[in-house]
């Protein structure tokens, strides 16, 4: 119970340390399928856990490919389970949407569709945070095909779930030492998985028009 109480859901090694593997399918599932999840850490969690496949942590030891597997099944299982509910109550779901951050990530990830089109959108909504969470159930409310739309979020999910686990382990790998300095690096990740973010609040801005002209 004092563990329970102790855990920090935006801490990707608390996750980590208390759940294990099965923390991974449980937060990607969350963060891509349900808007509850919007405020975990997807990014941090996966590179940390191909950081810890490669160098442990104290009695955490996690293996390669069952986090890889649990990593694709949460991120790609929530991403089609988010569709279906968008599907079947989009209207109701932007109603409350009521979270100022869920009502942002959901006018970008419309205009993202608007912009892109459904394809490119899809794979890069996979690497904002935020907009990842909430794309899935707006494309379908917006009548995405079910074949489009599996096709492409199956490919990001993909790219973005092994990328992130295979980059934190060779990090790990091949630096000896780094897990000596875990937080350091999981604030640099979280800082860069800002940046898609960032851009776009920028870009956002640019766009709108200079109210003294």
């Amino acid at each position: 119970m004092t563990t329970v109480l102790a855990l920090n859901p935006l801490s990707a090694t608390d996750l980590l340390t208390s759940f294990g593997t099965i923390g991974i399918l449980v937060v990607l599932f969350a963060e891509t399928g349900l808007l509850i999840g919007f405020f975990l850490p997807g990014d941090s969690l996966l590179f940390t856990a191909g950081l810890l496949c490669a160098t442990g942590a104290g009695s955490l030891h996690l293996s390669l490919p069952w986090v890889l597997l649990a990593a694709a099944a949460g991120a790609l299982l929530g991403a089609q389970v988010g569709f279906w509910i968008g599907r079947r109550a989009g209207q109701a779901l932007q109603a409350r949407a009521q979270r100022p951050k869920v009502a942002t990530g959901m006018r970008r990830a419309e205009e993202l569709f608007t912009r892109y089109g459904p394809a490119k959108a899809i794979v890069l909504a996979r690497f904002i945070p935020v907009v990842r969470t909430v794309l899935n159930p707006v494309a379908g409310a917006l009548h995405t095909p079910v074949r489009t739309f599996t096709f492409w979020q199956v490919l990001g999910g993909l790219v973005w779930t092994v990328g992130l686990v295979l980059a934190g382990y060779a990090l790990g790998a091949f630096i000896p030492g780094v897990d000596q300095y875990l937080l350091p690096v999981i604030a640099l990740v979280v800082i860069i998985s800002l940046i898609p973010l960032a851009l776009e609040i920028l870009r956002e801005r640019r766009r709108r028009p200079d109210p003294s002209r």
